[in-house]
């Protein structure tokens, strides 16, 4: 089925619903990893991003993201400049992520910073704005920012489910997705909690409180 959405595009600055929309909310995304503005950001181009991106103000797109710009924001034009003024130590480079066909060409990396935090996200712009994050911190994950959502490492033990979906449930939160990965049985494990209303930050408290939760982030929807 073909939404108004993929004929049209979203309300976006910019000429390009990949290179701006979608690089918007990418960094959008990366940015809720540190709960705010990082400090410091690597951005890693690749493909049509790292070919055509500066011509398409994806540069300014993932800046002004990273700030809390929406793709609709007028500063994304000046974002550049607005981030040297913010603070905000920001480098590009263009990079090989992966084998051509195995790798979407609007591809990104960012590493973020901020105070002690520091996480890798690495993400694609699909089209029509629409994005996908396939990586975070070397666990696979599939995130599309359609859901308020909740990611979090914890220790991979019996019952950790159950005990977070609880938490979740004492505060009236309905999980849309859940969806548990892991490097090997034992390790830490990596949760990506969908939700249909977005949680408190108490809930986010709650759940980092459990003393066998490394860390853990909501990632605010990012979509129309």
């Amino acid at each position: 089925m073909v939404s108004l959405l993929d004929i049209i595009g979203p309300v976006m600055v910019g000429p390009s619903s990949s290179h701006t929309a979608g690089a918007c909310r990418l960094g959008l995304l990366a940015r809720n990893l540190v709960g705010g503005t990082p400090e410091r950001a690597l951005v890693e181009l690749h493909g049509s991003f790292a070919r055509t991106g500066e011509g398409h103000g994806t540069d300014k797109a993932i800046a002004g993201g990273l700030m809390g710009f929406r793709p609709d924001d007028d500063r994304i034009r000046t974002a550049l400049d607005i981030a040297e003024r913010e603070g905000l130590a920001y480098r590009f480079e263009k990079e090989k992520l992966g084998e051509e066909n195995d790798v979407h060409p609007n591809t990104v990396r960012i590493t973020v910073e901020r105070s002690d935090r520091s996480h890798v996200m690495l993400g694609s712009s699909l089209g029509a704005g629409r994005v996908i994050v396939s990586e975070i911190d070397g666990f696979p994950v599939e995130v599309h920012g359609n859901h308020h959502t909740i990611v979090l490492v914890a220790e991979d033990m019996k019952g950790s489910i159950a005990r977070i979906a609880g938490i979740l449930a004492d505060d009236g939160i309905n999980i849309a997705t859940l969806r548990v990965t892991r490097k090997h049985k034992g390790g830490d494990a990596f949760m990506v909690i969908e939700v249909d209303d977005p949680p408190a930050e108490e809930v986010r408290d709650h759940i980092r409180a459990l003393e066998w939760v490394r860390w853990t982030h909501r990632l605010d929807k990012v979509s129309s």
